[in-house]
């Protein structure tokens, strides 16, 4: 017996077909939920004292406190904790949405 094997480009490269929107960048509609697929295992109110460090980033106020070390951390820049640790760097796109959000006052959206 023979058998082909076939694999979509969407399934292969799942981010190739989508598009990363900067235009509409909320901290309740963007940065809330990357925090939270990307960061709240270990740093959400209830986790952050035994897997984060002490470093809270589930609240508005805990994130625009630390907007630059987080901003760092995620880039994996040289004097910043590469995060998420033991891990590759988050979506290009989320990173870029991130800064747009610094970049436009951290409004509270």
């Amino acid at each position: 017996m023979v058998s082909c094997y076939y694999d979509s480009e969407e399934a292969l490269y799942p981010e190739l077909n989508t598009t990363c929107d900067t235009t509409n960048v909320t901290f309740s509609g963007t940065i809330a939920p990357m925090l939270s697929s990307n960061c709240y295992s270990c740093h959400s109110n209830s986790t952050a004292a035994g897997k984060g460090n002490n470093i809270r980033l589930q609240d508005y106020s805990d994130v625009t406190s630390r907007a630059v070390s987080l901003a760092g951390s995620v880039k994996h820049f040289g004097n910043f904790s590469p995060m998420p640790k033991n891990g590759g760097q988050i979506k290009s796109c989320s990173i870029a949405q991130f800064d747009i959000w610094v970049r436009n006052g951290m409004v509270n959206n």
